[in-house]
């Protein structure tokens, strides 16, 4: 299952620093201004073979009634309520300030692991100076520089520790399906649609991570972990922070999927926070179709499904080779075609593609479009072969890898999918050198 870590903090410690370290790039905004970091942001670091989430929280400011201050102050405690490890981050140049009184006091309620990270210890005098943190009652404290990455191995290693697989889980080997979206698109609808009323077709699995609701569906001669999400958006503090709530949410019921079901509101249209859950899924390496729930309420015309499907695609560039339904959920129009896509994707995933398969094709791909030359450089694609993952993987060996452009990976990418009919299915593709 997935693991998240979120970092916390009041503003202008080094939070957004310390996020760009651990998911090594430049992804959230950096500056000496308070409270520069408007929106969190979301980022996966890999240490010791261990992947985790990692959110990126504005700064706290507690008691404060302006009201961007009070939606940082919602939205921590929401990242607080959906983590497993919190990095509290101070600064050892200012010490311990009233503020960080008040997020520690929120920190000692949640129960929580929480590690204090106290940043900017980069010499001799502030490392003495910082075992004054000591006095906020954390056992967990790590002393570092967040810019030079001094003291955050130590960190990783701790973070790492902590990471425990769930065999039980890995082990459970039945598709595991997750109802992803903003909240109010239908997702708790439409499994209780696929249920019915005849409670004993499912177990219900409680006690689960961040309170996702895992129903073991065998209706329909299927054997299927449903992933639910939806019902969170009822707790307090979220009304104003949905979209922040649906994305820790999602994130969460991705990284224990193997297919999503991305639903969106036909009387809404594709939103951003859609596209930001869909591109969470695709990253993840998991499969994917897509449900236009509430279709019933749109005004139709010969051609309005082909039309928004055209429209949608456009919006999905590059990866937008899925499967769209139009569904209603209310009128349980085209749900099970929905959740039989999903179990095809299951499969598609688990392809395998001998190696002289695969080098037939790409001799076939070669003779219809060659790699282009870069800076003068003749590139030379040599064979490919798959690798074993949980998506289809393929390593493709050349001359020059670096020269080969991502308009050539795509062609490649598109034939193979043609292929195979890889629709729904991220395909990873590697190019090294021979």
């Amino acid at each position: 299952m997935g693991f998240t870590v979120a970092i916390i903090g009041r503003p202008n410690v080094g939070k957004s620093t310390l996020f760009n370290r651990l998911i090594g790039e430049k992804k959230s905004i950096v500056d000496d201004v308070s409270g520069v970091t408007r929106d969190r942001i979301y980022g996966e670091s890999e240490w010791g073979g261990k992947k985790f989430n990692v959110i990126d929280t504005g700064g706290f400011v507690a008691h404060s009634d302006e009201i961007f201050e009070k939606a940082i102050r919602e939205q921590v405690q929401i990242a607080i309520s959906q983590s497993d490890i919190i990095l509290f981050v101070l600064d050892v140049i200012t010490g311990i300030t009233d503020l960080d009184d008040d997020v520690a006091k929120l920190l000692r309620r949640s129960k929580k692991d929480v590690f204090v990270v106290v940043n900017k210890v980069d010499n001799n005098s502030r490392q003495l100076d910082a075992n004054e943190f000591y006095r906020l009652g954390f056992k967990d404290n790590f002393f570092i520089a967040a810019m030079s990455g001094s003291g955050t191995g130590d960190m990783m290693d701790a973070i790492s520790f902590k990471i425990k697989p769930d065999e039980e889980w890995e082990q459970l080997d039945i598709p595991k399906i997750a109802i992803i979206g903003q909240p109010n698109v239908g997702k708790s609808s439409i499994v209780n649609a696929f249920i019915g009323e005849d409670r004993n077709i499912v177990t219900e699995i409680a006690g689960t991570t961040r309170d996702s609701v895992h129903t073991r569906f065998t209706k329909f001669n299927k054997d299927i972990m449903l992933i639910d999400t939806a019902g969170l958006r009822k707790k307090a503090n979220v009304h104003e922070n949905l979209e922040f709530y649906s994305t820790i949410r999602s994130i969460n019921s991705i990284d224990e999927s193997d297919v999503c079901i991305l639903m969106i509101d036909a009387t809404v249209g594709l939103t951003q926070q859609d596209l930001a859950i869909f591109r969470l899924a695709h990253t993840k390496g998991k499969g994917i179709v897509m449900l236009v729930n509430k279709w019933d309420l749109i005004v139709k015309e010969t051609n309005t499904a082909r039309d928004w499907e055209i429209a949608l695609k456009e919006k999905l560039k590059p990866h937008n080779d899925i499967s769209i339904l139009f569904t209603s959920v209310h009128e349980k129009q085209r749900i099970l075609k929905g959740l039989d896509l999903a179990l095809e994707i299951c499969e598609k995933r688990k392809t395998k593609v001998t190696t002289s398969v695969l080098n037939n094709l790409l001799e076939e791909a070669l003779a219809i479009q060659p790699p282009p030359s870069l800076k003068g450089k003749m590139v030379s694609i040599k064979y490919v072969t798959q690798i074993p993952a949980q998506t289809p993987t393929f390593i493709f060996f050349c001359n020059h890898p670096k020269y080969i452009q991502d308009s050539y990976k795509n062609f490649l990418e598109k034939f193979f999918r043609k292929k195979y009919d890889f629709t729904g299915v991220v395909l990873n593709m590697f190019f090294r050198e021979s």
